[in-house]
């Protein structure tokens, strides 16, 4: 859970950095965002690599989010092991009461 957390803080700080680089004139707030993203970004793939380490997530998780598109392949990740199970050895099934 902390690293779903953590993956949507880093994409909304890392879509306020784009958003900052492709508006002119706002070189401080890019130069901000740019820090902010490249910190968090550290900080969330140290955060998943633990977590697959303790078994709460996926390796798959950890390659999705040292693409290039960074912490926007965590949350599709994270999105993906959340509904459909991919990446995890034993997903749930869903229950079907027989007549």
């Amino acid at each position: 859970m902390w690293v779903k957390r953590l993956s949507w803080v880093e994409l909304a700080v890392f879509a306020g950095l784009m958003f900052f680089w492709l508006v002119p004139g706002s070189e401080t707030a890019t130069m901000i965002f740019g820090w902010a993203h490249g910190l968090g970004f550290i900080a969330l793939c140290m955060a998943i690599w633990i977590a697959a380490i303790r078994r709460e997530a996926p390796y798959t998780l950890l390659a999705a989010t040292l693409t290039p598109v960074g912490p926007v392949g965590s949350v599709i990740g994270i999105e993906l092991i959340e509904r459909k199970g991919w990446g995890v050895v034993n997903p749930p099934q869903s229950v079907v009461n027989s007549p």
